[in-house]
């Protein structure tokens, strides 16, 4: 069986974590896929510390497998939300959008072990100095907000640079994925769009059947330099195109995606921000968690094996 220094690390049965998509990434998806042997992990997003408490107690009613929070460093609640993953023992913190450098003594102490998201080598070597346990090295090829490097170039660096385990986002959707990213030296994959269609996933259906009719240009980039985000086309990305074309600030841009992944969540395909990553033309069917998981890890394990042979 595959095992890498990540599921040691988690005590997980397999290398593969989920992505903390807000709004998307609930409790019922999280503890499915921890359920069958990865990590899942709630997306706390905006959402205030008593709805994430609700998720929180919706996986250990399901699992008492090891699952994660990621918390959302633009949130107002990230204060609090460190209190609460630290009061509810959360095993796992995955953090994006922002360096918690600051919160890891506290969260340390109440034994979480902590994540990043980073999308530099820069980032990645300052946060490994400040002690996190792992770094998902996420390329700009995903879903939601994205950097500037993708995948391929930039997980070996961040592998070269740091001493800890590195976990490779982007792109990734199947075996394939995990055999590409082992190869360049990731102890393991994040998945989040492959795991928007899955039956245990809340999100409407409208939200999963765009997923799933996406092809390989239909997941672009909205907004502005250092803000960009990664959606699949519809209305609204075309009222995104004419701002830009007429050279729309920032808060013009803020304004109009406000509420809009929200929305999607919730059933609307042609206005809300049906947050995906270029994965999604991959994706063909919606199944469960544990099929996909199980899927991804035989086609890893059958691709490695076919390569070994190569080697005379």
């Amino acid at each position: 069986m595959l095992r890498t220094a990540l599921c040691d690390l988690l005590g997980i049965s397999y290398p593969i974590i989920q992505g903390g998509m807000a709004w998307v990434a609930t409790g019922e998806l999280a503890a499915a896929v921890s359920a069958a042997g990865g990590l899942g992990i709630i997306g706390a997003g905006n959402a205030p510390p008593k709805a994430v408490r609700q998720e929180i107690r919706k996986v250990r009613e399901r699992t008492d497998r090891p699952f994660g929070v990621n918390i959302y460093y633009m949130s107002p609640y990230v204060e609090e939300l460190i209190d609460l993953v630290c009061a509810e023992k959360v095993p796992v913190v995955t953090t994006g959008a922002g360096n918690p450098g600051k919160h890891l003594p506290k969260l340390k102490a109440a034994g979480v072990k902590v994540i990043p998201v980073v999308a530099s080598v820069a980032l990645a070597k300052r946060l490994e100095r400040l002690g996190v346990d792992a770094l998902v090295a996420e390329g700009m090829e995903c879903g939601g907000h994205i950097g500037e490097i993708a995948t391929m170039p930039l997980v070996p660096q961040i592998v070269d640079a740091v001493h800890i385990p590195v976990i490779a986002a982007g792109g990734i959707a199947d075996g394939r994925g995990l055999a590409a990213a082992l190869a360049l030296g990731a102890a393991g994959v994040q998945m989040g769009t492959r795991f928007i269609c899955t039956e245990e996933c809340t999100v409407h259906p409208n939200y999963k059947e765009a997923v799933l009719k996406a092809g390989d240009r239909d997941a672009v980039v909205t907004g502005m330099p250092g803000h960009y985000v990664r959606v699949l086309k519809n209305k609204l990305t075309r009222q995104f195109e004419e701002l830009a074309a007429r050279g729309a600030s920032w808060e013009e841009m803020d304004r109009l995606g406000a509420g809009k992944l929200r929305a999607a969540v919730e059933g609307d395909a042609e206005y809300g921000s049906l947050m995906a990553g270029q994965s999604a033309a991959l994706v063909r069917e919606i199944k469960p968690a544990a099929a996909i998981i199980e899927e991804v890890m035989a086609e890893a394990e059958a691709i490695i094996s076919r390569l070994g042979k190569l080697v005379r």
